[in-house]
């Protein structure tokens, strides 16, 4: 049973659920192949997964409304809102004569009233965010949006949702900096257009692309297109150029591209154009991430802006994949941690040069990409690799049903001393009744043995046993020594892969075991010593960690896929409050979301903000982040260059020797 102050504390920050079965009542009334994907049971399927998997009762109910003229005018023009205002009264034939002005897309008498409930179930979701009511929210909706103009519909869309949700929030609630994240297969030209020249929100977008062959065929699409005037740098393509992506390649774009450029941008609220054509099976996108890869980009996305997130639903026509997917992001939104990932890599070939095209084109509008490598000086290789490329076949993708999810009974505990507050959203953690037992009288050889508090130490090993158990989810230790409470969790772990991610100036460790069940990240501001092996990895930084930890640290996480992350404040750490949430926040995507954080004594004030996050509260918003140092970026760089060998998903280039003669002009 869930710990009643947690579940307190959830409800109270909330997930909205908007949602009404109104939008499924329109669908095509003749035949057209290129619509017929688009049908009722698209919304249906995933209201329904969300109900039977019990997601829908955890989250808040909220009522969808129609919107006004006024709020459609904000991205459309007057002329195109009186065109579709007529729609209701046309017979079949005038229906279909006006479809005939737009493309892909398709009219029903009763599909104006659902759009506007489209685009009213978007705003009732920001208000509901903005307002504090809840912490984030899906809006489940038909018509899509992202792919309609300003004068016109297209590919199945007719308001254009979030364009207008991000409209609403800047006017409504002095919202300076919106990021919209576009994670469904085809490209939100119609986002992209309404924003191309506004450096207030910034629009990123992958779309399967395949050199302007698959639609909507737009040069607009492709990496180069990156916004107009004071706008340039604010729209983000990343082009598709084969089928068949995998989990690897969306994670690599997000840590390499999209993570760390959002947080120098610094969002106020987050809004996902959340198409799950993108997923495995679907007949559109012809990928095969699976559907647990959403509950990860959907966890990474949370850290930003206070945890202010709406997504809401566009594409997906698999209707196995959609349902999946949906779950599977709302669970996440809810707080659940992701599901282990599997079987990540490297990124393709083809995905490489999109990364390294991307990073290439934007490195003049951010401090953070400054050190990319050239694009690729030859012509794109994928383009007859796309041209020739073999289709999957439908029937031979088949991706197992995700499992279903058991979160542990107790979620955060806390190894604290008697005297200090129990923080809210945590239960303090027993002392072991028999830790006058516990033998001290040998300890690891990891550091030298210094007096102990036996009853900690024995708290600690009670604890990580019932982490790897699964009946605790994560917990927070305040320790005496941090480096005697590593080494004495090492000792207790020998079964288990320990991800130890270090914060700060003090060398903790010696002696490491080398046999791959532990990989280290120490962060310091002074040089520690060099690589022992490659599951020792010191990175020495004067600031830039939140770059530092999307594109370094994120990828050899998930490759290296720990069953326990540890993290450890040591003493020198300079990391504020804030940075530190961030941190903790990031971290709890891996390792099914177990993970233990150590805190040293004289740092008593960090207990309340790491048991916050924790539990699942945002960590505060950063703000726009002050353009990292280019030494910090260029040693950032390299190191990660350097790395690449032993660990793949940290490649950001498709030509390695091309990479390594840039590296080397640059060191």
């Amino acid at each position: 049973m869930e710990n009643p102050l947690a579940a307190r504390c959830r409800k109270k920050m909330g997930t909205a659920l908007v949602h009404d079965e109104e939008m499924t009542r329109y669908k095509l009334l003749w035949f057209d192949p290129a619509c017929a994907i688009e049908t009722p049971e698209r919304l249906t399927v995933s209201h329904e997964a969300l109900v039977r998997t019990g997601l829908a009762a955890r989250c808040v109910p909220t009522p969808v409304r129609e919107a006004s003229d006024d709020d459609i005018l904000l991205v459309h023009s007057k002329e195109y809102l009186d065109a579709v205002k007529k729609t209701p009264y046309m017979t079949l034939d005038d229906l279909k004569e006006f479809t005939l002005h737009y493309g892909d897309v398709y009219f029903h008498p009763n599909i104006y009233h659902c759009a506007k409930l489209a685009v009213g179930a978007a705003l009732q979701l920001v208000d509901a965010v903005m307002t504090g009511k809840v912490r984030n929210g899906m809006a489940l909706v038909r018509p899509p949006g992202h792919h309609s103009m300003r004068s016109a519909a297209s590919g199945f869309c007719v308001f254009n949702n979030v364009a207008i949700a991000a409209k609403y929030a800047q006017q409504k609630y002095a919202v300076q900096r919106v990021l919209i994240v576009d994670w469904d297969i085809h490209h939100g030209q119609g986002v992209q257009y309404a924003f191309e020249d506004d450096p207030s929100v910034l629009y990123f977008s992958w779309h399967r692309y395949e050199h302007q062959e698959f639609w909507p065929n737009l040069r607009d699409s492709d990496y180069d297109c990156v916004g107009k005037d004071n706008g340039a740098g604010f729209t983000i393509n990343v082009p598709w150029n084969k089928i068949g992506m995998q989990n690897s390649d969306y994670l690599a774009v997000f840590c390499h591209v999209l993570l760390p450029v959002a947080y120098e941008f610094g969002p106020e609220l987050v809004l996902v154009c959340a198409g799950f054509d993108s997923a495995i099976g679907d007949p559109e996108g012809e990928m095969c991430a699976t559907p647990d890869v959403f509950a990860h980009l959907t966890h990474l996305l949370m850290n930003l802006a206070g945890g202010k997130l709406c997504a809401v639903l566009e594409g997906g026509y698999n209707l196995t994949s959609l349902s999946q997917s949906v779950c599977l992001t709302v669970q996440s939104l809810l707080g659940d941690p992701p599901p282990r990932p599997t079987d990540l890599q490297g990124p393709c070939q083809s995905a490489l040069e999109s990364i390294q095209c991307v990073r290439s084109a934007h490195r003049k509008y951010w401090s953070c990409l400054q050190h990319a490598a050239e694009r690729p000086s030859s012509d794109v290789s994928t383009k007859l690799e796309a041209s020739g490329e073999a289709r999957v076949s439908k029937a031979d993708l088949v991706w197992p049903q995700p499992a279903r999810h058991l979160p542990p009974a107790l979620g955060t505990a806390a190894v604290i001393p008697e005297d200090l507050l129990c923080p809210l959203g945590c239960f303090r953690f027993p002392r072991d009744p028999h830790s006058q037992d516990v033998d001290v009288s040998t300890w690891s050889s990891l550091t030298p043995r210094r007096d102990v508090d036996v009853s900690t130490w024995s708290s600690l090993t009670a604890l990580v046993g019932r982490l790897e158990k699964n009946e605790i989810r994560n917990g927070l230790a305040l320790v005496s020594d941090v480096s005697m409470a590593m080494a004495h969790v090492f000792g207790h772990t020998p079964k288990q892969r320990v991800l130890v991610v270090c914060v700060g100036d003090t060398e903790v460790l010696s002696g490491l075991p080398e046999d791959g069940k532990t990989l280290t990240v120490h962060f310091s501001k002074e040089a520690l010593d060099k690589p022992r092996c490659k599951y020792y990895i010191p990175v020495c930084l004067k600031k830039s960690l939140m770059q530092a930890a999307c594109s370094l640290l994120l990828p050899l996480s998930y490759q290296y896929d720990p069953d326990l992350v540890l993290l450890a404040r040591v003493p020198g750490s300079h990391v504020d409050q804030s940075e530190w949430q961030q941190l903790v926040g990031l971290l709890q995507g891996l390792a099914g979301g177990h993970m233990l954080v150590l805190i040293q004594e004289g740092e008593k004030t960090l207990v309340g903000p790491t048991a916050s996050s924790l539990s699942g509260s945002p960590a505060s918003s950063l703000g726009p982040l002050p353009a990292p140092g280019a030494e910090d970026i260029e040693a950032l760089e390299s190191l990660k260059w350097r790395l690449t060998t032993d660990w793949k998903l940290l490649q950001t280039c498709k030509d390695f020797t091309a990479c390594c003669s840039t590296k080397a002009a640059t060191t």
